[in-house]
């Protein structure tokens, strides 16, 4: 079969690549699957004297059974080069790394397009729900058809090389019909798999993965004051990178109404506090900002921007920053807990126009608004 009905899949072992796995197989696609082995958890290696992570064996049964090439890619030295690296430094900074975005871009779709070039395959292809469409010849990605499936806002940061690469089969499907679908197939055990929501590489609290990264962390941060909005010490905190805006729990400070973390200034070691409404706003800086397509960001149109996973995108216009890659986001609502560090997905009519990364909000002060 010719390089192009030939595709690389990223396989987890989980039901959504393997549901893609299948889809492709039905569209006459010559499937071969790769497995990144990219951090190693405890929980990857349930039997004694286990070597090979649970979830590399169970892609590759999955692979047996269906009849398909399958790889494993151990890679984890280059994860902690880039992605573990990049997390820890972040959260050094006094922002909220998102890595999945940083991952995608940089790592998955790296080693995805390295591995298929050498296995000769067009194409490569994951289990996101997210879909690709065309516009004046430059590749638009799309929000999946499933609302509460979406992860485009996970992929913003793929360009076109990228993007003219990528097949997403489960793009125009919903999780319960994958699952119907999955069933039927016979795999009735990766119906019944729980799905992990959190970071791939933090087994529980961020803050012990920290620790666990950064040996001398605690030393280092300890000793700083919660703040109000005037800077009057409220009383002592655990260190700024154990902290992220809008947290109200875990604060162990009681000032005898609800606060939450307004501002994180890591020079100072100072965590501000205030009551929800010192939360919302109604315009934050992003830079580092993408544009799909160069020029279809503009002043003009009014675009939706969301600013977290798990929350609805919120209507709003752009204004150009001082610099090339720094724009200015003026949400049409109050926008609540604007978080440095995260990702910002700029949308029009669900095609992914543009990013950026959420930047400190202090920035607002050299613009007149």
């Amino acid at each position: 079969m010719d390089s192009d009905k030939r595709v690389l899949i990223g396989m987890s072992g989980g039901i959504d690549s393997s549901a893609a796995c299948m889809i492709l197989q039905e569209q006459g696609y010559e499937v071969i699957g790769l497995t990144m082995r990219m951090w190693d958890l405890p929980r990857h290696f349930p039997n004694e004297g286990q070597s090979i992570p649970q979830f590399a064996i169970e892609a590759k049964e999955l692979a047996e059974k269906i009849g398909i090439e399958h790889h494993i890619l151990d890679v984890r030295d280059d994860f902690k080069r880039t992605v573990i690296k990049s997390f820890t430094d972040e959260y050094l900074k006094g922002n909220t790394p998102n890595p999945c975005v940083l991952c995608n871009k940089q790592f998955k779709w790296h080693y995805l397009l390295q591995e298929a070039d050498r296995l000769n395959c067009q194409w490569v292809a994951t289990g996101h729900y997210a879909r690709i469409s065309r516009k004046n010849n430059h590749f638009i990605l799309n929000r999946g058809a499933d609302p509460k499936k979406d992860q485009s806002y996970f992929l913003w940061r793929l360009g076109q090389q990228e993007l003219a690469r990528t097949i997403f089969p489960l793009g125009d499907i919903t999780k319960e019909e994958i699952k119907q679908y999955v069933e039927k197939k016979g795999f009735h055990e990766k119906v019944e798999k729980k799905e992990s929501m959190e970071v791939c590489f933090i087994p529980g609290d961020y803050r012990d993965f920290l620790r666990e990264q950064l040996p001398d962390l605690d030393r280092e941060v300890t000793g700083g004051y919660f703040i109000d909005a005037a800077g009057r010490k409220l009383g002592q905190h655990k260190g700024f990178p154990f902290y992220t805006i809008g947290q109200r729990k875990g604060l162990e400070i009681a000032l005898g109404k609800p606060m939450f973390v307004t501002r994180i200034n890591p020079i100072k070691n100072t965590i501000r506090l205030g009551e929800r409404s010192e939360l919302l706003t109604r315009n934050m800086v992003i830079s580092d900002v993408i544009e799909t397509i160069p020029g279809i960001l503009n002043t003009s149109e009014p675009v939706d921007v969301q600013i977290r996973y798990r929350s609805a995108a919120i209507p709003a216009t752009l204004r150009k920053g001082e610099t090339p890659n720094e724009w200015i986001v003026c949400f049409q609502s109050d926008a609540s807990a604007v978080t440095p560090g995260q990702s910002a997905v700029i949308y029009q009519n669900d095609c992914i126009i543009g990013g950026g990364i959420i930047a400190d909000q202090r920035l607002l002060k050299k613009y007149a608004l």
